[in-house]
């Protein structure tokens, strides 16, 4: 029941996205900030969307930044180096990604 619920949360998070991104456009002559964090949030939670459909309890545990050039970071625990290598790959795979950092270590007993 709470992964149904954390998935539904997710999917009207990455739909309400565009949404948000077209309440950020407003007569304003400085626009670039909010339309900075509207991207960076948008790439972020596509990661995060991705790390959750896996269904990998230890991609659960990593944590996504994104700043204002696309630049991902990636840090946590994952409980193998092929679930820390599959979180990098799939943030690499994200649209909007111009590079990605992991500092995700690797625990075995969580």
């Amino acid at each position: 029941m709470k992964t149904k619920f954390a998935m539904t949360c997710l999917v009207f998070g990455t739909l309400l996205g565009p949404v948000v991104a077209t309440a950020a456009v407003d007569s304003d002559t400085d626009r670039s900030s909010p339309q900075a964090f509207v991207k960076d949030s948008a790439i972020t939670m596509q990661i995060k969307a991705k790390l959750a459909a896996e269904h990998i309890t230890s991609l659960g545990r990593i944590h996504v930044d994104t700043d204002k050039d696309g630049v991902v970071w990636l840090s946590g625990t994952a409980r193998t180096q092929e679930a820390a290598d599959k979180a990098v790959s799939m943030a690499r795979e994200t649209e909007g990604v111009k590079s990605v950092h992991s500092d995700i270590k690797v625990k075995k007993d969580d």
